[in-house]
């Protein structure tokens, strides 16, 4: 597509070419679109004689549709331009790798590498100082060049991951985008095309539930309302008619009744499209500007960075790195966008006053628990590396100069800083490995692995998180039809003529009256975009297209060998006199015409017992009409529509009224009046089997503890006896059923207001909800979100797929739409798009979010063992023999292990069966349970033992030359060698171990199954090999003979015999091992701080713990993450994801998930709700966690979203903390 990324520049010239060729330029007819309501009617009267001679000058018929032959399509894009918003240009690679640079860590490392190297080539006079041969001093550049090596690594892998992040989320995005399709006329023949398709002249058939994917003049239309609030902010619904309104704008919601426009304009001529340009999304000369204006904005973000309001300025987005993406979201969902930004300025009062009433969002449940552990760990790092700093300087200068009692030479100076800067390179690399700066790394593999995975299971993932809080849910509501149940409808039962048929009847068994009236009515009375297709092949069933209910009685007609088409191409759309289409407030359909002697016939047809009501005859055996009484009506109920019920069946009646000529036009506004004295034709009972692998995919869900409801808008018996078929009622469980009217009547207080009490009465019991209305949902979803009742909040996931269920999916924690059946307004409400609508798949999700999150945990347990080993061997190995026994490249290589490629093998676990046989772990579970701190500290007590033995025994054991105390660019020991290897080859074999967290034997169970995780283990091995054997001088490292290789690798082997040890002890022994990791509860939160954070609109776990006060030390050395970057550094081109974070939000997962998201959830409701007025008090938010949600000060995101996404219960995990240990001082006083 980024071939015609001009178009909308290129039209100005063609226009010149080909204008000629239509009675009317592109000026007029953006002109045109400017105008609204009768303007615009006039308009057309004066300039174009009505709708029919615009469609003339542009070459289109309103029957036939456009001729569809390629040369005329292709001359309407050259004239009009194409229906498709170029996006903006992607960064370029050095753009990325300038960025990349800005980390504070690297430029720490870069100028100690520096200072390194130029103090390396000082030769002071006479020879004078501490270095003992020439050799060494020749070697001293080693250490100053091989760090700066690892930045450039860092710096390469880290614009790599950004570029190539980047490049996928286009690919999803068009991936969406070439999803959605829409019906236009050509030829006669009403087909589907991609919406960038369309072009100008096009007759599109519009119908409820439609997003609009260009502007259009309204030819036909049937009761049409338009939701325009995505671009005028009014949130009440526009009729369209053709006496008053014509004007159809692309972006904005088809909410009831159906028809056709000719298109008008599309692309960036449209009036999204405009705005669009407007913001600077179609241009790409704009980006100096915007470059200075980022410049600007960084410095303001340093500031404070309020939590990016979306009314707020549109700039605020302009330095969120997902902006392109968001913006080419909307730009290419064909013109089918959000217009937020728009809305956010003309509606922005309005916007500001609902916002501040909004409850405050949460953050994802594992990304609260992340940030705060990152950094409680970060800052037991920062503590550490700064006491080594300090101990390794004092140990120096009294050691020089007190007790050797040598006197400052001048000369010398150099040496002496020499030391210094080697202590602060040794400082530095303590932080980076305190640090797991691969925590962000590892959520965003594994949610992005997940992802890619879920596509295979029928999940598109719009956004990132919504994967990971599945495996939290623990309430599914799902609708009836089409998920649960196949969606292919047919009759299978009918009540007509006083007789009651338990299949469908042979034709002659009818009277003819009633025929004929029967056909027709289904004829002319279902929607003229619903049609039975002939089957796609041989033998297969007829396809059912458009409204499954009415494919079921045309299919009806059919079975009664008479043919629908036949009547609708006698009487075609345009001569229905008047329709009221179907909508969840009427709960029936009506279509009115006009006899040639002036009186009125109407057809309606609806559910049963509504209808019903308003019968007041019914047509016996003979053809005529009886009256029908409320007693007949409930004879009928008892004998008819209950038994059909209690089948499963669906209950569909047919009515018809004549309004004879003597009393005149009725009033058809006063639906009432209309929609009363019908007369009963007959009764139809659809069948919608269940799918077969439903009541398979509940069973797993209920043992998973998932509690599965059902809210359906079918009357209550077929509710619950399809609810039965699935298994979600089991007999002689003690549930509830009830019908919306009870439903609300229960949960209402007198005045008539809906009360949580008593919302929590029933919710826990309640398994169907049926005769149901979106607000029904919207309130049920709601009430169990924000009840209080049960020990864990719950976490509700919905399912739905009409316009109405918009609401109701932005309210849930995880909404999924259907993608087949589907409309664009609940796609776009929605976090995961079903593409089979089947239920089986939402298990299949909750299996990928549990994955997500012991993934983590995975990547977690084998990352603290590593750091609590690595800080501890430098501090006390500084702290005796003042020199880290790892070298500050050894360390980042480690670091490289542990961070990245570990969380590339641990993330990457395909998810097994096993994973639904626990219980949701629920919002305030630790992440790191009792269990996991048993095995941390377990291994790192093994892992210290063999270290510390083989460090201050080695010489010995082995008998070679120690390599304590050795001077400054000494070259490097076998005995360090030894040290190092034997620490890498431990963690080797204890990423096998951190496999299974919850204590299991077989810790190689299935590692066949991950390819990924098998090759990474083996690629370490031999690099390190390579390292150990050829590393040299910028290793440190000496070749080792074959014995000392096998002795490194007995001694690494022995964690995995030590971890069966460690998984013999019953953790329920351990009192004293404490959880970490939790998420921040609001008692937590102390007044002051909620006070403060009133504008606010994110919590954010690690602001709070920043500003207890080193915000600004923290804005520095957080970002040390980057050191990940060096350790990514050596070698790490061979990890194609490393860094797989933007550079200037390194580590905010959230920001790697705003990409693809349509930003639906920033702007408030988007979707009115459908003509009800209890609607207004809970509009549709999304995601307001916890009850009343921990608030939390956002002011400063630019400490936290670069903060160390990682951490340890504050320092408790540095150590077995026994009272007396070394550590335990340390503790009390941090």
């Amino acid at each position: 597509m980024a071939n015609n990324s001009y178009s909308g520049v290129k039209n100005s010239m063609a226009e010149t070419n080909h204008e000629g060729d239509f009675g009317c330029s592109l000026k007029e007819l953006c002109n045109l679109m400017e105008l609204r309501g009768t303007e615009g009617l006039h308009k057309i009267e004066e300039s174009y004689g009505g709708v029919q001679g615009l469609c003339t000058r542009l070459k289109s018929s309103p029957v036939e549709g456009l001729s569809g032959h390629p040369s005329d399509i292709e001359k309407r894009k050259a004239a009009f331009g194409q229906n498709f918003i170029p996006p903006k240009k992607p960064k370029t690679f050095l753009q990325l790798v300038w960025e990349a640079l800005q980390d504070v860590t690297l430029i720490i490392l870069e100028v100690a590498a520096i200072v390194s190297l130029g103090l390396s080539f000082y030769k002071p006079p006479g020879g004078a100082g501490g270095v003992e041969d020439e050799n060494e001093s020749e070697a001293g550049w080693i250490e100053g060049a091989a760090i700066l090596l690892s930045v450039i690594c860092v710096v390469l892998v880290t614009a790599f991951n950004d570029w190539s992040k980047e490049k996928q989320f286009r690919g999803l995005q068009s991936r969406i985008e070439q999803e959605q399709k829409f019906s236009v006329v050509r030829g006669g023949q009403v087909i589907q095309i991609p919406v960038t398709e369309i072009v100008v002249g096009d007759i599109a058939q519009i119908k409820y539930g439609d997003l609009l994917p260009a502007d259009g003049i309204l030819i036909q239309g049937n009761d049409l309302k338009i939701d325009e609030s995505s671009l005028t902010g009014e949130s009440d619904h526009v009729k369209k008619t053709l006496d008053k309104d014509l004007m159809l704008l692309s972006g904005t919601h088809v909410m009831e009744g159906s028809g056709k426009m000719v298109v008008s304009a599309v692309g960036v001529n449209s009036q999204t499209g405009i705005i669009f340009t407007l913001l600077g999304a179609g241009e790409d000369d704009d980006d100096d500007d915007e470059e200075k204006e980022e410049k600007k904005k960084e410095k303001e973000k340093k500031k404070e960075k309020k939590s990016k309001l979306f009314a707020g300025c549109l700039l605020n987005k302009k330095q969120d790195g997902s902006v392109e993406n968001r913006k080419k979201a909307k730009a290419q969902d064909g013109a089918a966008m959000e217009m937020q930004p728009l809305k956010s300025e003309e509606g922005g009062d309005a916007e500001e006053k609902r916002k501040a009433n909004l409850p405050k969002k949460e953050k994802s449940v594992l990304q609260g628990k992340l940030t705060k552990l990152a950094v409680q760990i970060g800052k037991a790092g920062l503590v550490m590396s700064a006491i080594t700093v300090i101990i390794l300087v004092v140990l120096f200068v009294v050691d020089t100069f007190w007790i050797q009692g040598l006197p400052w030479v001048k000369s010398c100076t150099p040496i002496y800083i020499q030391f210094f800067v080697k202590f602060f390179i040794i400082g530095v690399t303590v932080l980076v490995v305190a640090v797991p700066e691969g925590l962000p790394l590892a959520v965003t593999i594994s949610l992005a692995y997940s992802v890619k995975k879920m596509m295979k299971d029928n999940n598109l993932v719009r956004h990132l998180d919504a994967c990971e809080t599945m495996g939290n849910a623990t309430a599914i509501c799902s609708d009836k039809t089409g998920t649960l149940t196949m969606n292919r409808m047919t009759v299978v039962q009918v009540y007509v003529a006083d007789k009651h048929y338990k299949k469908v009847p042979e034709p002659e068994l009818i009277p003819a009256t009633i025929m004929d009236l029967l056909i027709l009515g289904i004829g002319v009375n279902c929607a003229y975009t619903t049609k039975i297709m002939p089957p796609e092949k041989e033998g297969g069933l007829p396809r059912q297209v458009g409204n499954k209910t009415e494919c079921a009685l045309l299919g009806f007609a059919l079975d009664l060998k008479r043919d629908y088409q036949a009547i609708r191409n006698e009487i075609p759309e345009e001569k229905l006199y008047k329709v009221y289409t179907f909508n969840s407030v009427r709960k029936s359909m009506s279509t009115v015409l006009k006899n040639a002697d002036g009186s009125f016939r109407m057809f309606s047809k609806g559910a049963s017992e509504i209808l019903l009501k308003k019968c007041c005859k019914i047509l016996t055996a003979n053809g005529e009409p009886k009256l029908f009484r409320p007693r007949d009506r409930e004879d009928m109920v008892k004998k008819v529509i209950e038994p059909m019920a209690s089948e499963g069946l669906r209950t569909i009646c047919l009515a018809y009224r004549d309004f004879p000529p003597s009393e005149g036009e009725p009033d058809w506004e006063n639906e009432n009046e209309i929609l009363t004295s019908l007369t009963c034709v007959c009764v139809v009972g659809i069948e919608d089997p269940v799918r077969p692998e439903v009541p398979d995919a509940i069973r797993k869900c209920q043992r998973a503890g998932i509690t599965v409801r059902m809210v359906t808008g079918d009357n209550i018996n077929t509710a619950r006896a399809i609810a039965t078929k699935c298994g979600i009622l089991q007999p002689g469980d003690d549930f509830l059923c009830l019908e919306g009217k009870e439903f609300n009547r229960r949960i209402r207080n007198e005045k008539g207001e809906i009360e949580q009490e008593r919302i929590d009465k029933i919710w826990p019991k309640l398994r169907v909800l049926a005769r149901s209305s979106p607000t029904d949902k919207h309130t049920l979803v709601k009430g169990i979100i924000d009840s209080t009742v049960a020990e864990q909040r719950q976490v509700v996931a919905v399912t739905g797929d009409g316009t109405n269920d918009g609401p109701a999916l932005k309210k849930a924690d995880v909404g999924f739409a259907m993608g087949i059946a589907g409309t664009d307004v609940a796609k776009e409400a929605s976090d995961i798009i079903l593409t089979d609508d089947n239920f089986s798949s939402i298990v299949k999700a909750v299996m990928w979010g549990r994955n997500v999150y012991d993934s983590i945990s995975k990547f977690l347990q084998f990352q603290l063992t590593v750091n609590v080993v690595a800080v501890i061997v430098a501090f006390t190995g500084a702290c005796i023999t003042q020199d880290s026994p790892l070298k500050a490249v050894q360390m980042l290589w480690v670091n490289l292990i542990m961070d990245t490629f570990a969380s590339l093998a641990l993330a990457t676990e395909p998810p097994t069966e096993s994973l639904l046989l626990r219980k949701p772990y629920g919002r305030n579970k630790p992440l790191i349970s009792r269990t996991m701190m048993k095995n941390i500290l377990g291994h790192a007590v093994y892992q210290l033992t063999i270290i510390f033995t083989l460090l201050f025994a080695g010489e010995q054991i082995f008998d070679i030359d120690s390599g304590r105390n050795t001077p400054l660019n000494a070259p490097p020991s076998e005995h360090y060698t030894i040290v190092f290897n034997t620490f890498v080859m431990m963690q080797l074999f204890n990423e096998i171990n951190a496999r299974k967290i919850h204590g299991e034997r077989n810790v190689f169970d299935g590692i066949f199954n991950n390819i990924i995780f098998c090759s990474i283990v083996l690629g370490t091995f031999i690099i390190q090999i390579v390292i150990v054997q050829f590393g040299g001088k910028p290793f440190s490292c000496v070749g080792l003979s074959i014995d000392q290789w096998l002795w490194c690798i007995f001694l690494g082997m022995g964690c995995l015999l030590w971890g069966q040890l460690i998984s013999s002890i019953p953790t329920s022994r351990l009192k004293f091992l404490k959880t970490a990791g939790h998420g921040t509860q609001k008692e937590e939160i102390p007044d002051e701080e909620l006070e403060d954070m009133d504008g606010l609109d994110e919590i954010d776990h690690a602001e709070r713990e920043l500003r207890r006060g080193q915000i600004l030390w923290f804005r520095g050395l957080n970002r040390i993450q980057t050191q990940i970057r060096v350790v990514n550094a050596f070698r790490s081109s061979l990890s194609p994801y490393e860094g797989l974070e933007k550079p200037e939000s390194r580590s905010s997962i959230h920001n790697f998930m705003t990409h693809p998201e349509f930003r639906i959830e920033d702007s408030e409701p988007h979707i009115p709700l459908i003509d009800d007025t209890d609607a207004e008090d809970d509009a549709p938010t999304k995601r307001n966690s916890t009850p009343p949600p921990p608030p939390s000060p956002n002011k400063n995101n630019n400490a936290v979203d670069s903060s160390i996404h990682l951490f340890l219960e504050s320092s408790k995990c540095v150590s077995p903390t026994a009272p007396g240990s070394p550590l335990h001082s340390l503790e009390t006083s941090l």
